[in-house]
């Protein structure tokens, strides 16, 4: 079961509209709750999926460690399922890192604008 909830009060409790970071309460099979940023959500093969950023009681995340769900949001209430397949899982995993190569690499070329314009 996952509870969406916004980490700002200015939104109203709505989080579709709000700015703020929007984070997901995970209630795991061992009954252990754990406070997790989205990321993203993204396509992969004609469905949806969720990356969220596990974090400790500071709201900080030390190890690095992303969960990746199935997501479903046409009932107009969000639901997590898990990926039991692995080639699903290698699919999706897959595409979660190009993201995150891509915005490395987006990160990468804004920085060198930046030094550019400076020493021009």
């Amino acid at each position: 079961m996952a509870d969406n909830k916004c980490d700002t009060a200015s939104c109203g409790g709505n989080c579709d509209s709000c700015d703020g970071n929007i984070t997901v309460t995970l209630t795991l099979d061992n009954d252990e709750t754990v406070e997790c940023a989205i990321l993203t959500i993204f396509p992969v093969n004609g469905r949806d999926y969720i990356a969220l950023l596990p974090l400790d009681e500071n709201g900080e995340n030390e190890d690095g460690e992303v969960y990746l769900y199935r997501y479903d949001n046409s009932s107009g209430s969000p639901v997590l399922d898990n990926i039991e397949d692995d080639e699903e899982y290698e699919a999706v995993a897959d595409m979660f890192d190009q993201m995150l190569d891509a915005a490395e690499y987006d990160e990468m070329v804004a920085a060198e604008d930046i030094d550019i314009e400076e020493e021009g």
